[in-house]
């Protein structure tokens, strides 16, 4: 079929990017379990390696499965081209790996999963780039982090462990105004609750590990390229926009278009870091997309309840969740987030860390786990796991502080959901 905009969400989750097998007539995009692949003759060969024709070289690369994929990440984002590839943190490098060189920075909101803050504020300095923290809400703040050497603003849709939502149409006349692309991580949103290219990002990224599998299953990543921005419009992008020695001078903006940085994080940054997704995870990726929007709806009419009934629990302190009308950023949830917030947000008890560690240890249906973004709930205490690392004030920065439990809600009835927590509550306290 043709991926047009007549088709709706539910059918593009489900057909985009799959087409019947034309050597068997399988209707299932197959695994593509090879690693290399054949080819026509001498000359077909070298046209596939000087970027002259599209193809299959090497499942580093490019793959079957894999490339089903993209295309159907890119269809339901709205960009015009995808590169998939082995986690989240990897696609956050890929985004980065053309736009940056050393003595670049990354201007970045406080609010990321705390991998990330690890990720932008200590790894990326071995590459000679750094980051520059700042709250998003403070777009006059945003705007003076940046200077002649920034080449990227950074942010999360819904941030991850708040369940905060960034106002995503101020940031990106920041990022406009500068003459710099925006990157969205909209893992916690998914395309089904927010298209960050439709409120002016450049790029959009995912951890498919989390939502899009929706099974815990296998860990991906993605990065979707808008196809808007302008690489030519001035010099601070030379990967794209100047001639590359590998290619023998080729020009990626000038020669691919709109699908300039799309060709170079396969024919580049694939090619050299070596991020490779392999067939069999993109295949159950593949597979739990086409349930996506039936996931999400539930996820969010489960996280209005359970939330709305912790809000009200005297255990607790506060609820982050954006869903709630209590919530500060609940008014961006029409605007950037229409089909609902979430399923994720954070909880402060009043009882403090200890409490937090004995609500984890005392649910049962909850798995503490490190991922969100499951079929079923999960519950972690970001302060002692995944934002470990991280000051207690970079924690409170990050709505991870000592106090707080992040609660992924999944698709089971809430009516349990709400009991294990209450009896979970009434042990802590």
């Amino acid at each position: 079929m043709t991926d047009t905009p007549r088709y709706g969400f539910g059918t593009l989750q489900i057909h985009a990017g799959a087409r019947p097998d034309p050597a068997t007539g399988a209707r299932q995009v197959p695994i593509y379990q090879t690693t290399a692949y054949v080819f026509r003759d001498a000359e077909h060969a070298a046209a596939l390696f000087n970027l002259q024709e599209v193809g299959y070289i090497y499942s580093r690369l490019t793959n079957p499965t894999v490339a089903a994929l993209q295309e159907r990440v890119a269809t339901l984002e709205g960009g015009a081209g995808a590169v998939c590839c082995s986690s989240g943190h990897a696609a956050q490098i890929m985004a980065l790996f053309p736009l940056m060189g050393p003595g670049r920075n990354v201007v970045v909101s406080t609010r990321l999963y705390g991998g990330s803050i690890t990720q932008f504020s200590q790894t990326i300095k071995r590459f000679g780039w750094s980051a520059r923290f700042v709250d998003f809400d403070d777009v006059e703040a945003i705007a003076a982090a940046i200077d002649e050497d920034t080449r990227a603003v950074f942010c999360e849709s819904i941030a991850n462990p708040g369940g905060y939502i960034t106002d995503l149409d101020a940031v990106a006349k920041v990022a406009d105004a500068a003459g710099l692309p925006l990157i969205v991580d909209n893992t916690s949103a998914t395309p089904y609750l927010c298209r960050p290219i439709e409120h002016g990002a450049t790029l959009v990224v995912h951890s498919m590990t989390k939502f899009l599998t929706g099974n815990g299953t296998v860990t991906g990543g993605c990065v979707v390229d808008s196809g808007k921005f302008d690489w030519s419009a001035s010099d601070k992008f030379p990967s794209l926009s100047e001639p590359e020695p590998a290619y023998h001078g080729l020009k990626f903006h000038e020669t691919f278009g709109p699908l300039a940085f799309t060709f170079h994080g396969i024919a580049i940054g694939l090619r050299d870091l070596g991020m490779t997704l392999n067939p069999q995870a993109a295949h159950y990726t593949l597979m739990g997309i086409e349930t996506l929007s039936l996931r999400m709806e539930r996820h969010v009419k489960n996280a209005v309840e359970v939330a709305g009934w912790l809000e009200k629990h005297p255990a607790v302190k506060a609820v982050t969740y954006a869903g709630l009308p209590s919530s500060p950023w609940h008014d961006r949830v029409a605007r950037i987030c229409p089909k609902g917030a979430g399923g994720l947000f954070t909880v402060t008890l009043k009882g403090g860390y200890d409490a937090c560690m004995t609500l984890v240890d005392s649910l049962e249906i909850f798995s503490h786990v490190a991922n969100l973004g499951d079929t079923r709930s999960l519950v972690i205490h970001s302060a002692s796991t995944t934002h470990r690392q991280l000051t207690e004030e970079q924690q409170i920065a990050a709505g991870a502080a000592p106090d707080v439990v992040r609660i992924s809600i999944g698709i089971e009835d809430a009516k349990d959901l709400i009991a294990d927590l209450d009896q979970a509550l009434a042990k802590a306290g």
